[in-house]
């Protein structure tokens, strides 16, 4: 039994009935020769884009000459009523300014100091599905609720069940059911002075959530001023100065950076765990040899996450079969030739982790769950030239590593509590909105072990 995956499109459909099913859902939308080319064009009546698989030229995209390919704008216009300008947005010098500025935040002890309140919001969760033994649930809604409280707790040092937590989670989970991964302004070039393709409701929603954010890094700031701020993530960010210019984020600049935590530190560690828990459903000896090796996590310490070796690799191919970002956008800020094929100033390169890491002239057995592949040779070479669910280079998620510790950490600890079974009739199909998610949701039965 393999793991589902969308049913790819014809290879030869008009532009319109592209759009239109492309709107629907991204990864239906593409052909199954995408899971083989090592590069494919698309043109449209405004411009070209060319998504590539061929490790050497995501390579020189990402790692090489980021410069020379930063985000397309295309991209930004669907995101940016929530993330104004914040680093996931941004290019040049402003991006790089907005990194010195984050990044210590991320380095050396932080992770290990983020520990305990992981911990915590782990075990909030599993104390919360006490109550729900031998029901069938929705676990994107159970991922959800435990990876925003994980961001609060690190990132404020306040639970979900906080006033304003609660209400930036509510509504969060709105805009997410509101806002496709790529709207309009996506496909067709427009003045900055015309307006963009958001429903007011997605505007409403949108800058309701900066405004609950507004509160709370406002309260910080008094906080740190006071000397009484605590000592976590958005203190660190708050206070830390660039060390070119000497100058710390603003009260707005902080809101862009706090959205774009809660988006990507939220959002995709929800999508990772909800798929990774149907896999441990749908492999049931997968799923006892995680629970076995999450005894050891009886008193969780951060030194127990090196041993966690079945709940690593399980999670790891999760990200491989359902990368939560499934694509990334950059623009050609000048000429270039790829494949022998010229590649005009201002194209659309697009980069498919979806695509990528199921590979069939790649991967082993693509389409497989087989979370053993990290110990062979074709997976190791795999995860350095082919694997890249928190992106690469110069521009990598500034969270992966506390996504690799947060993912194994709340997956073990559910395991070693409850036991995640399959319902008939119930296969999740993944579709594309801001993350991977489930058509109809991931619903399973929760067991009491």
């Amino acid at each position: 039994m393999r793991p589902p995956k969308p049913k790819a499109r014809p290879d030869k459909v008009s532009i319109w009935r592209y759009l239109r099913l492309f709107r629907q859902d991204l990864l239906s939308a593409q052909p199954q020769r995408l899971y083989r080319a090592w590069m494919a064009e698309f043109r449209t009546p405004f411009f070209r884009s060319y998504l590539i698989n061929q490790p050497d030229l995501i390579r020189n995209v990402l790692k090489e000459r980021p410069d020379d390919f930063p985000k397309s704008n295309r991209i930004s216009e669907g995101l940016r009523p929530l993330l104004g300008r914040s680093v996931f947005l941004t290019n040049g010098e402003t991006w790089k300014r907005q990194r010195r500025i984050i990044d210590p935040a991320f380095e050396g002890g932080r992770l290990k100091d983020s520990f305990p309140a992981m911990v915590d919001a782990a075990q909030a969760c599993v104390d919360r599905l006490a109550k729900c033994n031998g029901q069938v649930v929705e676990c994107e809604e159970i991922t959800s609720h435990v990876a925003a409280d994980v961001i609060f707790r690190t990132l404020f040092s306040v639970p979900i069940e906080h006033e304003v937590a609660a209400q930036v989670f509510d509504k969060f989970r709105a805009y997410q059911r509101e806002q496709p991964l790529l709207n309009l302004a996506a496909f067709i070039p427009l003045p900055r002075w015309v307006p963009r393709f958001h429903s007011r409701q997605t505007r409403r929603t949108a800058r309701q959530i900066r405004d609950l954010i507004g509160r709370l890094t406002t309260e910080r700031a008094s906080a740190i001023v006071a000397g009484t701020a605590p000592d976590d993530l958005a203190t660190k960010i708050m206070t830390t100065p660039d060390p070119e210019t000497n100058e710390c984020f603003d009260t707005q600049e902080m809101i862009d950076q706090v959205a774009i935590f809660f988006l990507a530190g939220h959002e995709t560690s929800a999508s990772a765990l909800a798929w990774t828990l149907y896999l441990m459903a749908l492999y049931p000896e997968w799923q006892e040899k995680v629970a076995a090796e999450a005894q050891m996590l009886s008193n969780p310490e951060f030194s127990a996450m090196s041993q966690l070796r079945f709940s690593r690799d399980v999670f790891r191919e999760a990200l491989r079969l359902y990368p939560p970002v499934p694509m990334m956008v950059r623009e050609a800020a000048c000429p270039e030739r790829f494949r022998d094929r010229q590649v005009v100033k201002g194209s659309q390169i697009v980069i498919s982790q979806w695509h990528l890491h199921r590979h069939e002239r790649l991967w082993d057995s693509p389409d497989d769950f087989d979370p053993t592949r990290w110990s062979t040779e074709n997976g190791r070479t795999c995860q350095r030239e082919a694997y890249i669910p928190f992106s690469a280079g110069p521009r990598v998620c500034t969270g992966a590593g506390f996504a690799m510790v947060e993912g194994p950490l709340i997956l073990s600890l559910l395991l070693r509590h409850y036991r995640f079974e399959t319902i008939e009739g119930k296969t999740p199909i993944p579709v594309a909105h801001l993350t991977v998610r489930s058509k109809d949701g991931i619903w399973l039965r929760l067991v009491e072990r």
